[in-house]
């Protein structure tokens, strides 16, 4: 990336392939729990996806990954400075995709619309963690301790709707998607840290070097650096394939 006033040498602009494959990985577990729901959604297959604990294992272990990783590329983005530009960029992309996915959900599902997913966390996660990005050991300790929280403590209070998005429900809310605050706000903190430890502390060579021809890693890392616009278009593309099966189904 380039920010507005400031050029970066290769060094400083340095992107390290295993992020773009590690989300690249979240980006295919992704596929894999989307496209088992929209088959049950039309009836190729019958699974519970809002009690069975391997679904909601599954889906908890793609979204730890997901924002781990947003806490990491925060910290790797900003590790030279603040880029005004690049940021305000893909922060006006999320808000955007995520009020999209709002209206979408609205329209296909009305009463279980998405209105604090994943892209709306992302978006205030990727404000408030500008907050945490100088420090180390604070993320460490205040990540694990939101997680906590949020995992452990529930009041009613937070079911009224404009509250919500915060998290500590005595119940989860008539949503096709929830990410709340807590605990997940937490993952994101813990994420900055080792974005810190790992890749600004003590860099590890291997790291920094690290290339792999092998046709899978290339796959996972292409999704990887394209994975906002992968994960707005693979829902219509799976949902679009599976309507027109069903019609040659029926």
């Amino acid at each position: 990336m380039k920010s507005g006033s400031t050029k970066l040498s290769s060094a400083t602009s340095q992107r390290y392939p295993i992020i773009d494959v590690l989300r690249g990985l979240a980006i295919l577990m992704m596929f894999s729990y989307h496209f088992s729901f929209d088959l049950t959604y039309f009836g190729f297959m019958q699974q519970d996806f809002y009690h069975n604990p391997f679904w909601l294992n599954y889906r908890t272990l793609i979204v730890s990954l997901f924002l781990s990783l947003v806490g990491v590329s925060l910290s790797l983005a900003t590790r030279h400075g603040f880029k005004t530009r690049a940021y305000f960029r893909r922060l006006g992309l999320l808000i955007f995709f995520a009020s999209l996915v709002s209206i979408v959900t609205y329209i296909q599902f009305s009463d279980r619309m998405i209105f604090f997913g994943i892209l709306h966390f992302i978006a205030l996660a990727s404000v408030l963690g500008l907050v945490f990005i100088r420090f180390y050991w604070l993320n460490l300790v205040l990540g694990t301790g939101l997680i906590i929280l949020g995992n452990q403590v529930q009041n009613a209070v937070f079911n009224q709707p404009w509250l919500q998005w915060i998290g500590l429900m005595t119940h989860k809310p008539f949503t096709e998607d929830y990410v709340p605050l807590l605990p997940w706000f937490g993952v994101v903190l813990l994420g900055i840290f080792v974005g810190k430890l790992v890749f600004q502390k003590q860099p590890q060579a291997w790291l920094q070097n690290w290339q792999s021809q092998h046709p899978l890693m290339r796959t996972l890392s292409f999704g990887g650096k394209h994975s906002l616009l992968i994960y707005m278009l693979h829902q219509p593309v799976f949902m679009g394939l599976l309507y027109l099966v069903s019609l040659t189904t029926a």
